[in-house]
Parts: C-alpha cells; structure tokens; sequence
C-alpha cells in the first residue's frame, strides 16, 4: 500500500466549522438565504396558538375587544380617567394594539429557543430566525385587530389627520417591532441559560402594562422630568406616536427622539447578547 503523500495528510487534516459571526452583526445574506424559515416558523407559530380552540381566530378580535370594554368601564367610566380628548374606546384601543403585539411577541420570542431545542441541536440555520419569526406572528395579530380598529374609529365618529396617520401609524409599528425584538432576542438568550426567565416575563408584562399609557395619558404628569423619565420607555413612545393623527396638540420631538434612540439601544444590546451566547445554544438548550 502506498504511503501517502504530505499533501493528502495535509487534506484528510482539514476541519470546517459551520458557526455563527463572531462580531455584531444582524448577517442580513444569511438572513435572506433562509427566507423560507419565516414563513416556516411563523404560520407554525399561528397554528399552535389557535389549535384546537372553538372559536380560533376570532380570539385575535376578541381578546382586544374584551380588554378595551373592561378598562372603559373601569377606568373610562367610573375612574374618568384622562384621554386626552379622544373617546375612551378609541383611546385604550390604541394602545392595546400595539401592547399586544409587544407582550405577545415577548413573551413568544423569549420561549422561542427553548421550545425549539429539538430543531436547533439537529440543524443549522440562522437562530435569529426564531425570536423574528415569534414576533412576526404577534403581527399577524395584530393586522386582524386593526380591522376592528376602523370599524370603531367609523363608530364613534372619530376626526383622523390623514397625513399623520399614514406617517405615524407604521413609524409606532416599527418601533414596536424594533423594542420587542431586541428585548425578544436578550430573554430568548437569558432563557436558555437562566430558566428563571420563564417567570420573569410574564410578571414583568403585568407591570408594564400599567407603567405604559395603554389606559391613561401621559400628560396626567405635569413635572417636565416625568415626562424625560416615561420617554426613555420605548413603547411609551410609540402608543403616544400611534395617537398623534387624533390629537391637535403639538409633538414633543425631543420626547420621541428619546423613546426611538431608547428603542434602538435594547436593539443593539438584545442582538449583541443574543450573538454572544448563540453557539452555546445547541448545548444548553
């Protein structure tokens, strides 16, 4: 037999790591190239979630419509609670649409790694791909909800900026998606490693949702640095955005600018954290 040469030791002696980007990086080739994933992901997402429910998806109409009757009730009827002019229905609403796609996509994304254990530990693909495609869901949502949405602008006779509208309305939806990402991506990470963070979210979106003004307006705080201080929350920001096309009063630019750059730090920070402990994934989850 044949010894063999240096060059083919040299060959049988080559190894290939099939492994994430060491550095920051979204990786949007990547990304792309496993486009078929997020539809994959997603509708598997939307399917779970209504599977075998006698009402299916009428729950995404409902759950909102029922949310907004019992805060108008409590807190637009008994408690009078400031809505800045606008029909309490018309108000809550808002801002329950957006919150919805926030606390549902949260809480989904942050799951996401750990209820996927089995596919990733098998395969390789992008792992971004998981926490994107939870929220993506929480969007599906929340377009069905929208629809009642101008059925109850039509109802209670609502004026609309339609310039404002068309501006605002899909500026506060992007950065919704932009915050619940990047606080997507940091727990689904958090998960893997700290199990604790099963229990963490669900308490932590309880208490947000009354420290977010779903049910009330933020100009119930007259002291200017309240206002500084509720603007670094990035969902404060986009419910007040997504309010702008029925309120006449000027906008606090400063304020926005504050809950957009608040938006993109957890971005940055929630991609970061989520590539850092990315390869130990396959091992701990």
């Amino acid at each position: 037999m044949e010894d063999s040469s240096p060059k083919d030791i040299k060959l049988y002696a080559e190894e290939y790591l099939i492994a994430p980007p060491d550095k920051f990086s979204l990786n949007l080739k990547e990304l792309w190239a496993y486009r078929e994933l997020f539809y994959y992901f997603t509708w598997r997402d939307i399917k779970v979630k209504y599977k075998q429910t006698v009402l299916g998806f009428l729950w995404v109409i409902l759950q909102p419509v029922l949310m907004m009757l019992l805060f108008t009730v409590i807190f637009g009827n008994a408690l009078k609670v400031n809505s800045d002019g606008i029909p309490y229905p018309v108000f809550v609403y808002s801002g329950l649409l957006l919150w919805g796609v926030f606390s549902s996509g949260l809480s989904n994304a942050s799951n996401s790694m750990v209820s996927h254990a089995n596919i990733i530990k098998k395969i390789y693909f992008p792992r971004l791909v998981i926490p994107m495609s939870s929220i993506l869901a929480a969007l599906f949502d929340f377009f069905v909800a929208f629809l009642v949405y101008i059925v109850i602008l039509i109802i209670f006779q609502q004026p609309v900026d339609l310039l404002r509208i068309l501006i605002f309305l899909p500026a506060s939806i992007l950065l919704t998606v932009i915050t619940t990402f990047g606080l997507g991506c940091l727990f689904a990470a958090f998960n893997v490693k700290y199990r604790d963070f099963r229990y963490i979210v669900p308490f932590l979106l309880q208490f947000l949702l009354f420290v977010n003004p779903v049910i009330y307006s933020t100009s119930i705080f007259k002291a200017e640095w309240m206002q500084y201080l509720i603007a670094f929350n990035p969902m404060a920001g986009a419910i007040n955005m997504s309010r702008f096309a029925f309120l006449d009063s000027p906008i606090r630019w400063d304020l926005l600018a504050i809950s957009v750059a608040s938006a993109f730090l957890w971005f940055f920070i929630g991609i970061y954290v989520f590539r850092k402990m990315e390869a130990y994934f396959a091992d701990i989850a």
